[in-house]
């Protein structure tokens, strides 16, 4: 890993690395995972992410990470209601995978443990990059999670719904998923928990195979007692379609990358994201996306609400390759400033090595319209409620553009709830 050595470790460096020598021998993995997580912790050896390691630029993880909770084997937290009324849940509670899993027609689903034992998962365990602090971090302790099967041509009825759920502590997990050829799904990948400190790290792998169509979304609301570091990694077939949505409204410390790469010509990704920050939090999102052949779209809009001290970053890099004629990629970020000691960060990238290619981004910073404000509140409605209204109709073009009515009400419940604690 690309991370400067630094003279004297810090605290959670320390506590990590020793963490890894206790934990060892509770660790599944043949010997092909082993040496993956050897590796792993070498990268954590030499030293967690500076501001001097570009893509940590806006978060320098070794400050901000000022310490490591220990394991709470005995901790308790039970699955939630999903937030898709009938969705099939898997849950992880505290790190462990479940053994009693709803059937779903057309889906085959295993607990990761028994393909960590078996070491199928291996080359999966790679770092996608030099700068892979999340998942050096996510290789060397993951112990559990699911892998998802969906068959060629499934048209799931229900949703799916992944539940990463934490009780204070540590707790490291990986969500694989294999959507077929021609299938269809919508899957809800939920991050929350309960409790004292925590460190939560969640890798999801999704391969989309060729003319599928995917809905997923990531919905993270841990407490403010929580560090999350997440990733998640796609590879999108010919002719298939990869809707993403992010929703941020939790955490102490947060990171959700997303590292997606095309490979097969017609592939279409859409990324749509919502980081509402309050408090005196700290949120990254970083996605770096590779249109690694001709004839592929994309679009990425991402829209931030900032209140309080917290301070929010948005770094997107679109990365055309010299084979990848005919692509159009399009990048935008918006940020809504509600607090004069609020910051956002934003910092998108092209860096395009096609010569026929359509692509662009932007970015503006803006608060509240004082004229739209008085014009509620002539009418009768209270300074708190006009922001809220106005702040929701900030977001609202992205969560719309689900197009699912389902998911548009629940999305839009909890933006209200986010908002009647926070506004």
């Amino acid at each position: 890993m690309n991370m400067h050595a630094q003279p004297q470790r810090t605290l959670a460096e320390t506590a990590l690395i020793d963490a890894f020598g206790e934990r060892l021998s509770l660790l599944p993995g043949d010997g092909a995972v082993m040496v993956k997580r050897d590796d792993a912790i070498e990268a954590i050896k030499h030293g967690l992410p500076t501001r001097r390691v570009e893509s940590w630029h806006y978060t320098d993880l070794r400050r901000l990470l000022t310490s490591v909770p220990a394991f709470e084997a005995g901790a308790v937290v039970k699955a939630l209601v999903p937030v898709l009324e009938g969705s099939a849940v898997l849950p992880v509670l505290n790190g462990v995978s479940q053994t009693k899993l709803p059937e779903i027609e057309g889906v085959t689903v295993q607990r990761l443990s028994e393909k960590l034992t078996d070491g199928s998962v291996a080359p999966g365990l790679d770092p996608y990059g030099d700068d892979d602090a999340i998942g050096a971090l996510n290789t060397a302790f993951v112990a559990d999670g699911y892998f998802v099967d969906i068959a060629d041509g499934a048209e799931l009825e229900k949703p799916i719904e992944l539940q990463n759920l934490q009780a204070g502590g540590q707790s490291h997990v990986r969500l694989l998923a294999r959507v077929g050829a021609g299938a269809k799904a919508i899957v809800v990948e939920r991050q929350t928990g309960v409790g004292d400190e925590a460190l939560v790290s969640s890798v999801s792998q999704l391969v989309v195979g060729d003319g599928a169509e995917v809905t997923w979304l990531i919905v993270q609301e841990q407490p403010d007692t929580a560090t999350h570091l997440a990733q998640f990694k796609a590879h999108i077939g010919k002719d298939a379609k990869l809707t993403l949505f992010v929703m941020n409204a939790g955490g102490k410390l947060v990171r959700q990358e997303v590292v997606v790469r095309t490979t097969g010509e017609g592939a279409d990704f859409k990324l749509r994201g919502i980081n509402l920050l309050a408090g005196d939090t700290h949120t990254d999102t970083t996605m770096v996306l590779d249109h690694a052949v001709p004839h592929t779209t994309s679009t990425e809009v991402i829209r931030n609400v900032v209140t309080g001290k917290a301070r929010g970053v948005f770094q997107g890099r679109i990365n055309v390759h010299q084979y990848a004629q005919k692509t159009n990629a399009k990048m935008a970020c918006n940020t809504l400033l509600l607090s004069d000691d609020g910051e956002f960060s934003t910092k998108p990238e092209l860096e395009i090595f096609a010569d026929d290619v359509v692509c662009g981004h932007g970015a503006t910073v803006t608060e509240i319209d004082h004229d739209h404000l008085f014009y509620l509140m002539a009418r009768g409605i209270d300074e708190k409620s006009a922001r809220g209204l106005l702040v929701k109709a900030f977001v609202a073009e992205v969560i719309e553009e689900l197009d699912d009515e389902a998911l548009v009400e629940a999305l839009e419940e909890r933006l209200d709830g986010w908002f009647s604690t926070h506004g």
